[in-house]
């Protein structure tokens, strides 16, 4: 059943009033979805008063802070190494393995391509566990012990604009929801100073664009908002010239009054989320500048992470992603453009890894520091992997890897995972999964299960259907759970 609009005179006196406040203010957030859905544990509609709701059963963790690498790295380089595939570097690849696959640009049958053993790409074993983590980045090996990685991911889609929507939202298309917005739809914010789900990103934005943290069929209250860590920190978040903070308080009171009068009338739980999000917006022009702050940082805490104040970094956003869980931002999303390979992978992914190596690790040791580590967990993810053969030259220097969605590595850390373990592997030559496959949908159910939701009661009544972010599949990797 489609909500009935509101008159449009409450509408238009904002939208004429010039008083923008960015994603999660005004204009964008009057643009709910479909009303009449249930809420996490199937009670009805979300009580929008309360803005924690109930997990369906005793939660590992209460935040999450999604690191997610735009592009897809070669996780064969960085922590997948594979001693048969560098002897047989140069080789073709075996054709039936090749004809079997599918892939975005290589068409001829391409030859293998290890990692090259050099001091620079070797890898070593790291922590007490002896996970084996390449030189590319020896900060992360200093928190190996830490880590959970998962070297059997696969996913359905092999380009990267649908794979980034699957591996968000578990639909190759636009229209459904993130992972993001179903955790803030189904657990709601700890702040009500704060959005329940941030978006901030280093470089462009992905090849899905902003629906890879968008609502879809959810109301948009439970969109990702995004977060600039230099400037304006949300567009038009600041009072136009000449506005004094407390004209526009009146102005959020007056609508806010007409809004109630009308809730009264017509009871729509619509309206009474445009209420509490209009009071969102206004407390946000306070909250956020002193959240995007980070000079307030002693010179220790800079230091640790490599961040520079006043400028727009991944080290910055990993540094600011601490201070808004620390804060009770239930969702914390960062998006790293530029992994991309298709030439050069070995001096790219150096670069790369360069650029994310300190700042991650320096995070998770400022989570574990400040005991915000066991009930946060810290997701490092990429749209699929890459291909263990050779693209565009036999030239190994200046040689890409193609994209490769049946076999890639995640990692997570953080309260309920065991930490300092693999699971799952790939075959000798990295090609296809050897042992303990692990789907984009398993995937999603684990972190969900994490945070105490039964991923398949999750759910939101759509176009006559239930949906949600699993689909009809997935099931929880209880084996690298504590």
């Amino acid at each position: 059943m489609n909500v009935e609009p509101t008159p449009l005179g409450r509408r238009t006196l904002f939208q004429r009033a010039g008083f923008g406040l960015g994603g999660v203010a005004l204009t964008q957030l009057l643009r709910l979805a479909d009303a009449g859905s249930p809420d996490a544990i199937g009670k009805g509609q979300p009580d929008r008063s309360d803005p924690v709701r109930k997990s369906h059963f005793p939660a590992k963790v209460k935040n999450v802070i999604y690191l997610h690498m735009v592009g897809a790295p070669s996780h064969l380089d960085l922590f997948d190494l594979k001693p048969e595939l560098q002897r047989r570097t140069g080789e073709d690849c075996p054709a039936e393995l090749f004809e079997a696959g599918k892939f975005a640009f290589v068409r001829d049958l391409p030859t293998l391509l290890g990692t090259p053993d050099n001091p620079q790409h070797r890898f070593t074993r790291s922590g007490d566990s002896g996970l084996p983590i390449s030189n590319l980045m020896p900060h992360l090996q200093g928190v190996a012990d830490e880590l959970t990685l998962i070297k059997s991911m696969h996913t359905n889609e092999f380009n990267h604009g649908p794979a980034q929507m699957f591996m968000m939202s578990g639909f190759g298309q636009f229209g459904r929801p993130s992972i993001g917005s179903w955790v803030n739809y189904g657990l709601g914010s700890e702040n009500e100073n704060l959005p329940g789900f941030v978006v901030l990103i280093t470089g462009n934005v992905l090849g899905a664009g902003s629906p890879a943290w968008g609502s879809g069929f959810l109301p948009s209250v439970y969109q990702g908002v995004e977060f600039r860590s230099a400037g304006d920190p949300v567009l038009f978040l600041s009072n136009p010239k000449g506005v004094e903070p407390s004209s526009r308080k009146r102005i959020i009171d007056t609508v806010n009054a007409m809004n109630r009068a009308q809730l009264a009338d017509v009871r729509d739980p619509e309206i009474a989320t445009r209420i509490s999000q209009y009071e969102l917006a206004y407390r946000m022009q306070t909250s956020v500048p002193e959240l995007m702050d980070i000079s307030s940082e002693p010179q220790t805490v800079h230091d640790a992470y490599g961040t520079q104040p006043g400028k727009t970094s991944f080290a910055n956003n990993c540094l600011l992603a601490r201070r808004l869980v620390e804060r009770g931002v239930r969702f914390v999303q960062l998006f790293d453009q530029g992994w991309d390979s298709h030439n050069s992978v070995f001096s790219n992914v150096a670069k790369k890894a360069k650029q994310v190596d300190q700042p991650i690790a320096a995070l998770i040791r400022d989570l574990r520091q400040r005991g915000l580590l066991d009930s946060t967990l810290v997701v490092w993810s990429s749209e699929f992997g890459r291909t263990p053969f050779a693209q565009g030259t036999k030239n190994a220097d200046k040689a890409g890897r193609d994209h490769h969605k049946d076999a890639f590595t995640v990692w997570l850390a953080g309260g309920g995972t065991r930490g300092g373990m693999s699971y799952g592997e790939t075959d000798d030559l990295g090609y296809t999964i050897a042992e303990n496959p692990v789907h984009v949908h398993d995937f999603n159910a684990t972190l969900l299960h994490l945070l105490g939701i039964n991923h398949e009661r999750l759910t939101f009544r759509y176009q006559g259907r239930q949906f949600r972010l699993t689909d009809v599949e997935g099931k929880v990797i209880r084996d690298i759970l504590t």
